[in-house]
């Protein structure tokens, strides 16, 4: 297999970390956060890492770890406050400064056209269950086109459906914090594909730059087999895609129209009776050509195969490894996870997304020893090596995240990045890990053992 370089990069996401909330239009994130009990001590994105006045500094960051790329998503409340209509010039502008810087430092530019935080004037008119989600995103998505993709070459259409669809139309976890019908989670999740298909068209038409279009997914059912034979391999194969009644957190419901065009067979038998009427070219929308799977992977589950053959999830042993987010740490999902996709997509991939939250603080030393986060990349880096030493072609693989932020309902209790923030003064402190990571990247894996050039 021959390819282009394997990109080494950091992610983050726009109110994750870039405060400045008076200068851009409502998020339904600030509504969500204004309210009770919805994100941890109340916290809110009002400041995070207030990387709006960090910009220089935090390139800066980029260019001393050697990382040739980063990945960053746009505010749509800040470029359309009101998600349609007038365009804010600063907006504009604040993102010409950080491109611009990016491009100046030898980085390039990934640009998520979006990652969650949905004009709230959109969230009043239905948010992703009005129809017309799809034309206002479309809109949106024309104007980045048009005035970035000059410099801007690879785009991100959405970041994760199964979590800004599932955990905020079914679960309640995430804004808008509902839990809507079945009929109307699937006419949400359709929404967003024709979303996704419409965004691409755009980019296709209007970019400056022969543009690369990726799309990214959440990997929740990610499955390992837990022995090396063929039936749990099976099982485990089968989890991964299988159609759950947690239908919107599944994979193939998203990926399976975007890259095979049309839904699950098994979807289609299972929900007929409340799927929402498709449009004659919807799936040929849904389906337009693009260039890579992005795939975002934090953890997976142990699978082996029960008497007939059907996924049995293995139970952790007590005291088995976790994050400080009490996820579970499972290098090999790295491995199967994209080896599964890969074979049923045939697309080449991007990681998009992997890290894990620690208990990091700045030492007596004044540095962060985040030694666990350390061996978790080396664990994980090894594991897609091995994906890529197999057959699967990966890319590139982007760390999350470049800064402590501000995650979600969690709100500042956990710290994914590699550089630590204090969230009271804004300083920024690189861990032990970005040095690490730093020569992962300069080294192409060799200084963990790996060789990430094949």
């Amino acid at each position: 297999m021959t390819h282009s370089k394997f990109v080494w990069g950091a992610s983050t996401a726009s109110i994750q970390i870039e405060g400045g909330a008076d200068s851009r239009g409502l998020s339904n994130w600030d509504v969500f956060c204004e309210t009770q009990g919805r994100v941890h001590a109340g916290h809110d994105a009002r400041i995070a890492a207030d990387h709006i006045n960090h910009v220089e500094q935090d390139v800066a960051i980029l260019r001393e770890m050697g990382l040739k790329a980063y990945r960053f998503s746009v505010s749509w409340p800040r470029i359309m406050p009101e998600g349609l209509g007038q365009v804010s010039e600063e907006g504009l502008a604040f993102y010409d400064r950080l491109i611009d810087s990016l491009l100046s430092n030898g980085i390039e530019p990934y640009l998520t056209i979006f990652h969650w935080d949905l004009p709230y004037a959109l969230h009043l008119k239905g948010g992703w269950l009005n129809p017309d989600i799809s034309n206002y995103i479309s809109d949106y998505t024309k104007i980045l086109v048009e005035h970035f993709s000059d410099r801007v070459r690879h785009w991100i259409t959405l970041n994760e459906p199964q979590c800004f669809i599932n955990l905020s139309y079914r679960m309640e976890a995430h804004a808008p914090g509902y839990r809507v019908s079945d009929r109307e989670l699937a006419l949400a999740a359709h929404n967003a594909l024709l979303s996704h298909g419409k965004m691409v068209q755009v980019i296709k038409s209007y970019a400056k730059l022969t543009p690369t279009i990726t799309y990214t997914q959440a990997m929740p059912m990610s499955s390992i087999p837990y022995t090396n034979t063929e039936n749990d391999i099976e099982a485990a194969r089968n989890r991964q895609f299988s159609i759950t009644s947690d239908f919107a957190g599944t994979v193939s419901v998203f990926a399976d129209p975007i890259y095979l065009g049309a839904y699950p067979t098994e979807y289609l038998n299972r929900y007929e009776s409340i799927l929402p009427n498709f449009g004659h070219d919807d799936f040929k929308i849904i389906s337009s050509p693009i260039d890579f799977l992005g795939v975002n992977i934090y953890m997976g589950d142990y699978v082996t195969a029960g008497p007939n053959g059907e996924a049995v999830v293995v139970p952790p042993q007590p005291g088995h490894a976790k994050t400080a987010y009490n996820w579970q740490v499972r290098p090999e999902c790295m491995y199967w996870a994209n080896r599964f996709c890969f074979e049923r997509y045939n697309k080449p991939i991007i990681i998009t997304e992997n890290g894990m939250s620690g208990n990091d603080w700045v030492h007596l030393d004044g540095k962060v020893h985040d030694y666990d986060r350390i061996d978790y990349i080396n664990r994980h880096l090894l594991e897609l090596n091995r994906a890529m030493r197999d057959g699967v072609d990966i890319r590139g693989y982007f760390h999350w995240s470049l800064l402590d932020n501000f995650e979600w309902a969690q709100g500042y209790h956990e710290r994914f990045g590699l550089v630590h923030v204090d969230f009271e003064n804004g300083n920024r402190t690189m861990k032990d890990s970005a040095y690490h990571f730093a020569e992962i990247a300069k080294t192409n894996g060799n200084c963990i053992g790996a060789d990430f050039s094949i």
